[in-house]
C-alpha cells in the first residue's frame, strides 16, 4: 500500500471518537423529583429520636403545675411556655403526667382519650391519637425549630403535618383503654384562659 493511503487511514482512525452505549436499565434511571411531603416526612423522622424526644423529656412540665399556672390565663404560664415569632401566635406547652382514662372515640379518624389527672372523675385532658392530629403545637413548641431555616410558611406546614404523622406512628396503644391509667408527653397550645387542653403525645405508656 501507497505510504500516502496509509497517512490517510491513520488520519482517518485518529479522527473517530468512541461513544459507549448506555446499559438499558441505565436509561431513564435519574432519581424522580423528591416531593415536600417526602422530604418533611423524611426530616421528621431524622429530628424525633436525636431532638424530639429528648427536648420534650427536658422541658415537659407537671401538668398539676401547669394547670395552676394556666388559671391566670396563658400569659400568666409563660414562663413555661414557647411562642414563635410573630403578632397574635399563641402560647405552647408541653406538659408531662399521668391519668385515668373516663373516655374514648376510637372511630372517628381523629381519634382521642379523654383523661382524667386531678382525680376528680372528670377528663380534664384530651390526648390526640389519630391519625389525624389537630394543630401545629408539637411543631410549635420544639425551640429549636426556626421558621426561616424553612423555603416558605408551606413547606413549614408540611413539617407540622409530618411531625404529627410521626407522633402518631409512634404510638402503640391497645384497643380498649378505658379504666387504665397512662403516663403522657407532649405539648398543647392554648389561645386564652380557660381553653381545654388538647394534647399531641410525645410518648404515651399504659400502666
Amino acid at each position: 500500500m501507497p505510504r500516502y493511503w496509509m497517512a490517510l487511514c491513520l488520519l482517518a482512525l485518529a479522527a473517530c471518537k468512541i461513544v459507549e452505549n448506555p446499559e438499558p436499565a441505565a436509561e431513564g434511571s435519574a432519581p424522580a423529583a423528591t416531593t415536600d411531603e417526602a422530604r418533611m416526612a423524611a426530616k421528621a423522622e431524622e429530628l424525633w429520636a436525636p431532638q424530639v424526644l429528648p427536648f420534650v423529656a427536658q422541658n415537659a412540665t407537671d401538668i398539676a403545675q401547669l394547670r395552676a399556672a394556666l388559671e391566670g390565663g396563658p400569659d400568666a404560664a409563660s414562663s413555661f411556655g414557647f411562642r414563635p415569632p410573630g403578632e397574635g401566635s399563641p402560647w405552647n406547652f408541653i406538659a408531662k403526667g399521668e391519668g385515668m382514662v373516663v373516655a374514648e372515640d376510637r372511630t372517628s379518624r381523629a381519634a382521642k382519650l379523654e383523661l382524667d389527672t386531678d382525680g376528680d372523675g372528670a377528663g380534664d385532658v384530651t390526648v390526640q391519637l389519630g391519625p389525624v392530629m389537630r394543630g401545629t403545637a408539637l411543631r410549635d413548641s420544639l425551640g429549636f425549630l426556626v421558621f426561616t431555616d424553612y423555603r416558605d410558611q408551606i413547606e413549614f406546614a408540611k413539617l407540622g403535618r409530618a411531625l404529627n404523622d410521626k407522633a402518631h406512628a409512634a404510638l402503640d396503644v391497645p384497643e380498649t383503654l378505658t379504666g387504665r391509667r397512662v403516663a403522657f408527653s407532649g405539648p398543647f397550645t392554648i389561645r386564652s384562659r380557660g381553653e381545654a387542653i388538647l394534647l399531641t403525645p410525645v410518648t404515651l405508656e399504659v400502666r
